[in-house]
């Protein structure tokens, strides 16, 4: 099933569950989609964007209630941050399973092999081949660390 098609159908089962906090990340989930999918299309790409390029939104979109959850939590707003909290979970729903540590950095040794990599300078080779092939499933901040520690 492709990530449109489990949104729709994540959307009818929020509903169907009253799941108020579900239905309304679904909903923000799916604003965020259309507003790429214009941009896309004013770049030329009809289909709007690919599979991948929704990992990304939602690995962003995560990045972003984590970082308003640690704001929160140091202001006492235990009740906004557990909101971010439920929104976090709602949108890990539909990411693929994550690479543990030990397979991010055996994942990342194959890449730089299979790019040629041999110094820092060729770090931007690395991380375009980890977005492309395992989109949405490194954190992209760790892996750019253990990118920078392989090849430094």
């Amino acid at each position: 099933m492709d990530k449109r098609a489990e949104f729709s159908a994540a959307m009818k089962e929020a509903m169907k569950n009253k799941d108020t906090v579900g239905l309304a990340t679904v909903r923000l989930i799916q604003a965020a989609l259309k507003d790429r999918d214009i941009s896309a299309r004013g770049q030329g790409k009809t289909e709007g964007i690919d599979d991948n390029e929704i990992l990304s939104m939602l690995g962003t979109m995560i990045k972003q209630r984590q970082e308003s959850l640690k704001t929160y939590r140091e202001a006492g707003r235990e009740d906004l941050a557990e909101r971010e909290q439920e929104e976090i979970q709602v949108i890990q729903r539909f990411m693929p399973k994550q690479l543990s540590d030990e397979e991010l950095e055996a994942t990342i040794k194959v890449l730089i092999k299979k790019t040629g990599a041999a110094g820092i300078k060729d770090m931007g080779k690395v991380m375009n081949a980890l977005k492309s092939d395992y989109a949405g499933q490194a954190d992209m901040g760790k892996a750019g660390s253990v990118v920078k520690q392989l090849l430094g």
